[in-house]
Order: structure tokens, then sequence, then C-alpha cells
């Protein structure tokens, strides 16, 4: 599978660790240029660590979500949440589009999974809870069943991953990487923090939560801020300290992540979808998915359906 990898990195990524937002560059599997390589990606730490001294540049995943696992050495991340050491047992969480980058002591052990994030949707749909602590960077140490379990699946995750044209391997894939993914996700919920926090945290999540309800219905800015009982200045404030976007690009990218997994693995029409996501217009549909994504939704959809 080394040919895939490709899709994921690229030596023009390397920069220091900790760059400043203009070197910070975005990779995505699917969408622009490029169609999925395969159903999910696996590699080891190492293999794409040791070709640049052991050090990933600051960089985002535009449609990817990242699981790391060191089973061996130490290193840091730097995380939309800050900076954190990194060490024997310790899993990583990169949500869709989150800055990030690494340093690794030379010869550190372990794992890297990367999911399409229209996979991570279809997984998540009836796992709120889940969706919403996946969603968050993090790094947090494992103990007992986390690290035995998780070392365990992404063992044989990789195994799997590299063997080639065998009956269900997109299945046996599908199946392991799902279970990394409950299995770690649980860990991070359980290691997260107790309700509450600041005022400004509770608003960010309420509106993580209000937007998984309410992402088809054609809300605007002020309708989120009304239901929430806050101002829209202060909700866009809020969103913008927390992720960089205005609350109307954080609606758009959830309702084309919603479109784009319609796009995949449905045979509605595109106007169909649209209008399923609220938009009256299929051309505006068109044009937000265009600006979002990268490419039309009809581009789209022939880059998936190459690989079936």
């Amino acid at each position: 599978m080394a040919g895939s990898s490709h899709y994921l990195y690229d030596s023009n990524i390397m920069r220091a660790p900790g760059s400043q937002a203009s070197s910070i560059r975005s990779y995505s599997l699917f969408g622009e240029s490029s169609p999925f390589p395969d159903v999910l990606h696996c590699e080891t730490i190492a293999a794409r660590s040791m070709l640049h001294s052991w050090e990933l540049a600051s960089h985002r995943h535009s449609r990817l979500h990242q699981l790391l696992l060191l089973r061996t050495g130490r290193g840091m991340a730097w995380l939309e949440a800050g900076s954190m050491a990194l060490g024997r047992h310790t899993l990583v969480n990169i949500p869709v589009g989150d800055v990030h980058a690494f340093s690794f002591s030379p010869g550190t052990q372990g794992w890297v999974l990367s999911l399409p994030d229209e996979l991570l949707a279809q997984q998540l749909a009836n796992e709120p809870r889940l969706r919403q602590t996946l969603a968050r960077a993090a790094a947090i140490p494992l103990k007992g069943d986390f690290a035995t379990g998780l070392i365990s699946l992404f063992s044989s995750l990789w195994a799997a991953y590299g063997e080639d044209d065998i009956p269900g391997r997109s299945l046996v894939l599908l199946g392991l990487g799902t279970a990394v993914l409950g299995l770690a996700g649980k860990a991070l919920a359980e290691a997260s923090e107790p309700v509450g926090g600041s005022a400004s945290s509770r608003v960010l999540r309420n509106f993580e939560a209000l937007l998984e309800k309410k992402f088809a219905s054609a809300w605007r800015v002020r309708d989120y801020a009304k239901a929430l009982g806050v101002t829209p200045t202060h909700l866009s404030r809020v969103a913008r300290s927390a992720t960089g976007l205005p609350v109307s690009r954080l609606v758009d990218a959830r309702r084309m992540r919603e479109a784009r997994r319609l796009l995949a693995y449905t045979t509605a029409s595109v106007a169909a979808i649209g209008e399923l996501l609220g938009f009256d217009d299929p051309a505006h549909f068109s044009r937000v998915f265009s600006r979002t994504c990268g490419c039309s939704p009809r581009a789209f959809r022939a880059s998936v359906t190459q690989l079936t």
C-alpha cells in the first residue's frame, strides 16, 4: 500500500514544528484532485516521520480524522488545544481540519489511522456523545484495558492493511477501524474534563450539539444564537476564538460533510441532496459545495464512483 501514502502526506509540508499559519498546508484524500486511495489509511509513525528527521511541520487534513497511538518512544504534539508531551501508550486525536505538528524521538514506534470524514460521519451517526468527544483535539495517556485493547486493535489493523487483494479486506479494515474509533472515543471521553468549564466553552459545546440537530434546517447565525440565549455577536466571537472560523462557515462545513456522505453513499440527485440540506436553489447548493470542498458535487461523486 505504499502508493496510497502520497494522498496523505507530501514532503513539501515539512517546516519547523510550530510554523506560523502562513506556512500551514492542507491535504486531503479526495475532492480536489485525488479520489479515495482506500477505505481508510493505516501506517506506522516511523514510516513517515523517519523520512523527515522525525518532525512533521504544521499542517491540516481538510477531510481526514486521525488517531495516533505511541507504543514506545516520546515526542511533542502541537495541537489546536496547545502543545502536549507524548510518551509510551499516548493516544492522540486529531479532528478533521485541525492544524497539528509533531516532533518524535528517533525510534518512536506506533501507528497512525486516517479516516475520511464521510466514513466517520456514517459510523458515528447514532453516537452523538462520541461524535462530540472526537470533535476535540486531545492527547491522553492510556492505561490498563484501554492500552492493551488499542495496541491489539492497531496491530491487527496494520497487519490487515498490508494484505492486498484478499477477499473481504475492505470489510476487515472497516470493522477494525471502527473498533479502534469506538475504543479510542471511549478512552477520550473518560479522560475528558468534567462537565462545566468556562461560559464560552459551554456555549461552544451547546452550539456543537445544536448544530448536529439543526444543520439541515437552513438556520442562520441569529437562529442558533437565539436558541442558545446569546447574541449573534457573542456566538461568533466564541466560534472564532475556538476554531478560527465564523459560525456561518462552521454551519456550511457541517452541511457539506453531510452532502459528501450522501453523494458518496446514496444515489439521490444533486438537487435532491441540496433540498434535503435546506437549499431551495440547486445552483446555490453547488456554489457552496464548490467553495467548501474545492470541486462541484458531480465531480466529487464521479471521483468516488471511480473506486467502485
